[in-house]
């Protein structure tokens, strides 16, 4: 390992003194590498990378902007704040595609049309990020990630401009994210929770490409703009080097989607509500749960709110439904002296939850389809807490 380590620096310092002398020619081949996504949540939107190769002098190596280390301290607790740190890496080709055929991923290689001039500022600025001071940048999902840092590299290179063609169709944040988790998913519902007001603003070409594949189909159609010369393509060739096996994928029948739960969820609500008119109680460990569990929501999704650095988290209409101060009445919900309080909260809960309904219906921020039944079977139990606690509170104040 120490060898392959020492063996690794002793290339990026042949390269960095080369770049010194001005000697990147047509032998030195600077590409775009893309990778389709995979299975597991962090690889879900695919990646970008960025590969230098000279056969003459025996480089081929990978500028990796995805680094990132699960044992960090308080790894989560800095994820959900966004205060992820990611570095730049450096690996042999050969080392970094054998990871993307093991997880079944497409690895393409775009070819780059740059100049001399422009192959030498590029290298220069991926070894200068690649120093230690340098190499560790604040993650964001959207804004500052594996893709577009290769991309403002790239463009950052270029004497001239970039023109991209025009967008064939326009996605806000959500549609983009929901395109590659899937829309009926639990990981998109939990997104739909965690995202505002913002992740519905539609995005332009260049805030598109934090998703590694569009930046991919948008370099393929660009054209590189000159003063005095005529445009030329950004991409002069475009390979697969990894290509993916098919696979028949096993479908498990125990998956349940988050709209049937949310329907299933109501009936028992409607039900429970019909058979608590009957009997004249309240069924409390149902509704103790549910509170506690949107209790729950709302404290993680005031926080994102609050505290979060994330860009699409701020103005969260979903804190309408998911109030965290139903965590405490899930609790204080057993407590019989404590009913005049109940009494007046459900007041306020019927009022959020009205106004959770009208965003929903009026599309003030996109709700996931599963959190309408939520949403009704909140109201109705709120609405049968206040009239079941009013007659209580009339009778005793009667007698």
């Amino acid at each position: 390992m120490k060898r392959v380590f020492i063996y690794t620096i002793f290339i990026l310092s042949s390269i960095f003194a080369k770049a010194q002398e001005l000697t990147f020619g047509d032998s030195t081949i600077i590409s775009l590498i893309t990778c389709s996504p995979g299975e597991k949540v962090y690889e879900k939107f695919g990646h970008t990378a960025i590969r230098v190769k000279d056969s003459k002098n025996n480089i081929d190596v990978v500028f990796n902007y995805g680094i990132f280390n699960f044992e960090t301290d308080h790894f989560l607790y800095k994820f959900i704040k966004g205060e992820t740190d990611y570095e730049l890496g450096v690996y042999y080709t050969g080392n970094f595609l054998p990871s993307y055929a093991e997880r079944n991923s497409i690895v393409w290689e775009q070819i780059l049309n740059l100049t001399r001039t422009e192959k030498k500022n590029l290298i220069q600025m991926l070894l200068t990020n690649y120093q230690p001071e340098n190499r560790t940048y604040r993650y964001n999902f959207v804004f500052d990630n594996c893709a577009t840092r290769p991309r403002d590299k790239i463009l950052g290179s270029i004497h001239g401009y970039v023109k991209f063609q025009p967008a064939l169709e326009s996605k806000t944040y959500r549609q983009w994210v929901g395109s590659y988790v899937g829309n009926e998913t639990w990981l998109k519902f939990g997104i739909d929770m965690l995202f505002g007001i913002e992740a519905d603003h539609f995005v332009t070409v260049n805030e598109s490409m934090f998703l590694p594949e569009l930046l991919m189909s948008e370099f393929q159609t660009a054209q590189i703009c000159t003063s005095g010369s005529e445009p030329r393509k950004l991409i002069s060739d475009k390979k697969i080097l990894v290509n993916k096996i098919d696979k028949t994928e096993s479908k498990s029948f125990l998956y349940i989607k988050p709209y049937t739960v949310s329907v299933i969820l109501l009936l028992i609500a409607v039900f429970l509500t019909v058979w608590d008119y009957y009997r004249h109680r309240h069924y409390k460990l149902f509704d103790s749960i549910i509170l506690l569990i949107t209790g729950i929501g709302g404290f993680i999704i005031t926080y994102m709110m609050l505290f979060s650095i994330h860009p699409l988290v701020k103005m969260n209409l979903n804190i309408l439904w998911l109030n965290p101060f139903n965590f405490f009445i899930g609790i204080l919900i057993w407590v019989k002296r404590l009913r005049i309080i109940m009494f007046f909260y459900q007041i306020f809960n019927v009022i959020l939850l009205i106004g959770g309904l009208f965003a929903f219906a009026l599309s003030a921020q996109y709700f996931n389809v599963a959190v309408f039944p939520i949403i009704v079977l909140l109201l109705l139990r709120s609405t049968s807490w206040f009239a079941y606690l009013k007659g209580r509170i009339y009778k005793r104040r009667s007698i």
